[in-house]
C-alpha cells in the first residue's frame, strides 16, 4: 500500500519524451469509489506550485505506467506542451 505523502515526494517523468514535470502537488479521488482517479503537477513556470499563472497538469490515472520507488512514468501526449491534459 502506498501513501499519499509517498507518492508526492516521487518525480513524474513522461516517457514519451523523458521530460521531468515535477512533483505531485494534490491528487483527485473520486468519493463514491475511493479511488484515485488522477494526479496533479504544477504546469510550466510555477515554482514550488506558488508562483507562476501556468495551469496545473492534470494527469489521468490511465495514463500513469509505473509507480517506482523514485519516480512515476506517465505516458501521454498533451503533457508535452504542457497544457491541461482532457480527460
Amino acid at each position: 500500500m502506498l501513501k499519499t505523502s509517498d507518492l508526492k515526494l516521487k518525480e513524474i517523468i513522461n516517457v514519451l519524451d523523458g521530460k521531468r514535470l515535477g512533483t505531485i502537488t494534490d491528487i483527485e479521488i473520486d468519493v463514491e469509489s475511493g479511488r484515485l482517479t488522477a494526479i496533479i503537477v504544477p504546469g510550466a513556470g510555477r515554482f514550488l506550485g506558488m508562483f507562476g499563472r501556468s495551469e496545473d497538469i492534470v494527469i489521468p490515472w490511465e495514463k500513469i505506467n509505473k509507480i517506482g520507488l523514485d519516480v512515476i512514468l506517465v505516458e501521454a501526449a498533451g503533457i508535452t506542451d504542457y497544457k491541461r491534459i482532457e480527460q
